[in-house]
C-alpha cells in the first residue's frame, strides 16, 4: 500500500477517501467482524471518526473537501487498519452495543454478543421483568452486558466481574460514561471465587469460548484481543463448564442462566448429552447461546461435577 503525497494531492472529498480506503482494505485482505463486515463501513467509520463526523451523515457532504491536516489525519487511520491490523474500534476507541457507544481499547474485548438482543427484549419470556432484582455479569469485559441490564432494570442491582484488572479499568470508564455507578459494582474475580454472597435472578455470561485449534487459526484482528478473554482450553468450555458447576449457588429460585459459547456449541452438546440445554435463536444473528433454568442447574450439577472430573483424570 502507497501513502505517498501524490495521493493526497489525487484525493479531495469524503466521498474519494472512502471509496479509496475500501479499495485498500479489500487489496490488503482485511479481515472484518467488529462491528462491520465490509470495507466500505470500515473506510466510512474511520473517515468519518477522523473529521470528527457521526454516521448519518447530510449526503451532500460527502461532496465535501478535506484539508490538508484533514487529509493526514484519514490516511493515519488507514496505516493504523492495515499495517498493525487492528479492529476499527481500537482505532476509534469506540464500540457499539446494545445500540449505545462503549469505550474498548486492547484491554477488552470488541463488543459483538447477540445477548444485546435478549437484553433489548427484558429476557422475555424465560423471567418475569418486575421480579428481576440482582443481575450478575460474568466475564464482564468492558462492561457493556451488565450496563445495558443495568438500563434494562433501572431497580435492580448488577453485579459484574472479571479476572482482568486492566479489563474492569475499561469497564469502570463504561459505568461512569453511562451514569450507572450506584447500580453496577464491579469485582475483580475469578469467575465466582471473589463474588458478594447474592443470589442472582439472572446470570448472565460471555466467558472465554475459543477452542485450542481455532485460537491458532484465528485471523489477525482477534489476535490483537486479549487471549485471556477468548481462549479457554482444547474444547474451548473450561470457563463454561465451571460456571455450569457452580451457577447452582448462585440462582435465586426463579433464576435463569445464559451463557454465550458461539463454535463451541457442538462441543457443549456432545459434552453433556443429557442436559436439554435451550439454544437461543436471534433475528439480528448470532448463534451459540444456551439458557438453563435454576432447578436445571440444580438436576444437572453431579453431571457437570462428574463429567468434569472424568476429564480432569482422562488429560
Amino acid at each position: 500500500m502507497t501513502f505517498s503525497d501524490s495521493i493526497a494531492d489525487e484525493l479531495h472529498t469524503l466521498a474519494d477517501y472512502i471509496r479509496w480506503g475500501a479499495s485498500q482494505f479489500n487489496q490488503a485482505n482485511l479481515y472484518y467482524g467488529h462491528g462491520t463486515n465490509n470495507a466500505v463501513d470500515e473506510s466510512l467509520t474511520l473517515v468519518l471518526h477522523a473529521l470528527h463526523l457521526k454516521h448519518g451523515l447530510a449526503p451532500e457532504l460527502f461532496s465535501g473537501q478535506l484539508t490538508s491536516e484533514e487529509k493526514q489525519a484519514v490516511l493515519k487511520l488507514f496505516r493504523a487498519r492495515i499495517e498493525k491490523r487492528l479492529p476499527v474500534p481500537y482505532i476509534t476507541h469506540e464500540a457499539m452495543f446494545a445500540g449505545e457507544s462503549y469505550f474498548v481499547d486492547e484491554r477488552v474485548l470488541v463488543p459483538r454478543s447477540p445477548i444485546a438482543e435478549l437484553i433489548a427484549e427484558d429476557f422475555a419470556p424465560w423471567i418475569e421483568h418486575e421480579q428481576v432484582m440482582n443481575i450478575l455479569d460474568l466475564c464482564t469485559g468492558s462492561g457493556c452486558i451488565g450496563i445495558a441490564c443495568a438500563k434494562a432494570f433501572p431497580w435492580a442491582q448488577v453485579d459484574a466481574s472479571d479476572l482482568s484488572a486492566e479489563a474492569l479499568e475499561v469497564a469502570e470508564i463504561n459505568v461512569q460514561a453511562h451514569g450507572v455507578g450506584d447500580q453496577v459494582a464491579l469485582y475483580e474475580s475469578d469467575l465466582f471465587s471473589n463474588l458478594p454472597d447474592t443470589r442472582y435472578d439472572i446470570i448472565v455470561s460471555n466467558p472465554p469460548y475459543v477452542d485450542s485449534q481455532d485460537m491458532a487459526d484465528l485471523p489477525e484482528e482477534y489476535q490483537r484481543e486479549p487471549e485471556l478473554a477468548l481462549a479457554s482450553g482444547d474444547d474451548g468450555l473450561d470457563a463454561c463448564v465451571q460456571i455450569l458447576i457452580e451457577a447452582k449457588n448462585y440462582l435465586s429460585e426463579q433464576g435463569i442462566l445464559i451463557i454465550e459459547v458461539g463454535n463451541s456449541a457442538e462441543a457443549l452438546a456432545y459434552r453433556f448429552p443429557e442436559v436439554p440445554f435451550l439454544w437461543l435463536d436471534f433475528e439480528r444473528g448470532g448463534h451459540g447461546v444456551f439458557l438453563l433454568t435454576a432447578a436445571q442447574c440444580q438436576e444437572f450439577n453431579p453431571i457437570f461435577i462428574a463429567e468434569s472430573r472424568d476429564v480432569e483424570v482422562g488429560a
